[in-house]
């Protein structure tokens, strides 16, 4: 793994959101009837999506009680595109037999934690700029873990580093024949993400954890 700032690597994470929280409304091919999306032999249930977005509300109402503020735009979108983008993560991996283990997401974690100034600051920061439940704070570490080591040991924010994550990902991506809800979208296997976002979803210089 290369070896950046906490503050960089933090930073990084948090300028992903800016495309995933553009996310607009449109049609889309038919996923399986009561799914939010088939990606490949699974489902994510509608029923996974309104958990998450509870969990992601209720949150921010643990802290003092009162309802959520700043929630992110287009939650729903958000949780869809992050729960197909994490299979297809998981997929890459296997591809090309890449591994995360849980002492490396507990590392990266603990010294994001301790940037922000402990592990409340860091769950509030990132409901707020990633949608991420507390309960699913591991799984994101493990997906923005899992982009570096796509890269092959490049440099994922250079041009080689960031050509080998997008072609791994397209690859699982379309092995995995993703079908989306059209109340969600569709998802674009070229741009790794929903359709009608504003920027690719790994925008190019952004470095993944």
């Amino acid at each position: 793994m290369i070896r950046i700032s906490s503050v960089r690597r933090l930073r990084a994470a948090i300028g992903l959101a800016a495309a995933a929280a553009a996310l607009t409304a449109c049609g889309g091919a038919p996923a399986h009837q009561g799914a939010a999306a088939t990606v490949g032999d699974e489902r994510i249930t509608i029923a996974q999506v309104q958990a998450r977005m509870t969990a992601v509300r209720e949150g921010g109402t643990a802290q003092d009680g009162a309802p959520a503020t700043n929630e992110q735009p287009g939650l729903a979108r958000h949780a869809v595109n992050d729960l197909i983008l994490d299979k297809v993560i998981v997929r890459a991996l296997a591809d090309r037999r890449l591994t995360v283990e849980a002492g490396e997401i507990g590392a990266a974690r603990s010294a994001d934690s301790k940037v922000v100034g402990g592990d409340a600051k860091l769950a509030e920061l990132l409901r707020v700029k990633q949608g991420v439940p507390a309960a699913g704070i591991d799984d994101f570490y493990r997906q923005q873990l899992g982009l570096t080591k796509l890269a092959g040991g490049q440099d994922p924010t250079g041009t080689a580093g960031d050509a080998a994550i997008r072609k791994a990902l397209v690859d699982a991506g379309t092995a995995l024949h993703i079908k989306v809800n059209p109340r969600y979208g569709t998802w674009d296997t070229a741009r790794i993400g929903l359709t009608d976002t504003v920027d690719d979803w790994l925008p190019k210089n952004v470095r993944p954890l």
